[in-house]
C-alpha cells in the first residue's frame, strides 16, 4: 500500500467512526514525532492505534480491513491469570471488502455490529489437525443465545448485533449493504503471533513510502 493511500484512509475512517458520535482516544490525534516519544512508550510497547493492512495483496478495496485498538493489556499476564486481560479495537469493514479466512491460537473475542451495513460472516469448527471443518455444524452464542451455524451458512449481524468466537474457530468476515463499524471486545491480542490464515498471508501491510506519513501505523512501531 502506498503511504498516500494510508494517509486518506485513516481520515476517512476516522470520520466515518465520528458519524456514530464514537469519539477516539486523544492519541489517535498523535504526530508522528509524538508517538515515537517516551510518552508513548506505553502505547506502542501495548500495539493501541491506527492499523491499515491490506494482508500484502494489494487490493484493499477488496481485501482489507481497518482497526483501531483502544486498549490491549499485556499477554505475559495471561500466563499470572490476572491483570490487564482483555482488549478492545474499532474496525470498519467496507461493503464487499473481505476479511481472509482465519482462526486465533489464544484470542476469544466478540465481534459486535455497532452500525452501518450488515455484517456478513462465514464461521467453521476446527478439525482434530486444526484446519477447517466444512463438514459439521458449529454452535456459537449471538448475544447469550445459542446459534447453530451448517457448513457453509452465513451469519448475517445487523446493527447492535454480535457473535461470540472462542480460540480455534475459523472465521471470515465482509459488510454488505453499506460499510460498518465493529466492535471487538477480546482477549489480550497480539496480533504478530495470533493470527493463523486459511492462506499464507501476511497480517500486516507492505507500505511503499511515496509520501510522509501524517502518523504511525502498529506494524510502523517496531
Amino acid at each position: 500500500m502506498k503511504r498516500s493511500e494510508i494517509n486518506r484512509i485513516k481520515a476517512e475512517a476516522q470520520a466515518f467512526i465520528n458519524s456514530f458520535g464514537a469519539v477516539l482516544p486523544p492519541f489517535a490525534d498523535w504526530t508522528p514525532e509524538q508517538m515515537r516519544s517516551e510518552k508513548a512508550e506505553g502505547i506502542r510497547a501495548r500495539g493501541l492505534g491506527w492499523d491499515i493492512t491490506d494482508y500484502g495483496q494489494g487490493r484493499f478495496d477488496e481485501l482489507g480491513l481497518f482497526l483501531f485498538t483502544l486498549r490491549n493489556g499485556d499477554v505475559n499476564d495471561l500466563n499470572q491469570g490476572r491483570g490487564m486481560l482483555y482488549a478492545e479495537k474499532l474496525l470498519i469493514s467496507r461493503d464487499k471488502q473481505l476479511s481472509p479466512m482465519h482462526r486465533h491460537i489464544v484470542k476469544a473475542e466478540d465481534i459486535i455490529n455497532r452500525g452501518g451495513g450488515d455484517l456478513v460472516m462465514e464461521i467453521y469448527a476446527s478439525n482434530p489437525e486444526g484446519g477447517i471443518d466444512r463438514e459439521n455444524a458449529i454452535v456459537v452464542p449471538s448475544d447469550g443465545c445459542p446459534v447453530t451455524i451448517q457448513p457453509g451458512e452465513l451469519m448475517r449481524l445487523k446493527p447492535g448485533q454480535s457473535v461470540t468466537l472462542m480460540p480455534g474457530i475459523w472465521h471470515a468476515f465482509w459488510a454488505e449493504q453499506g460499510d460498518c463499524l465493529i466492535g471487538e471486545v477480546s482477549t489480550v491480542n497480539d496480533d504478530r503471533t495470533d493470527n493463523v490464515f486459511e492462506d499464507p498471508i501476511p497480517r500486516f501491510a507492505t507500505i511503499e513510502e511515496d509520501t510522509a506519513p501524517d502518523f504511525l501505523l502498529v506494524s510502523d512501531y517496531s
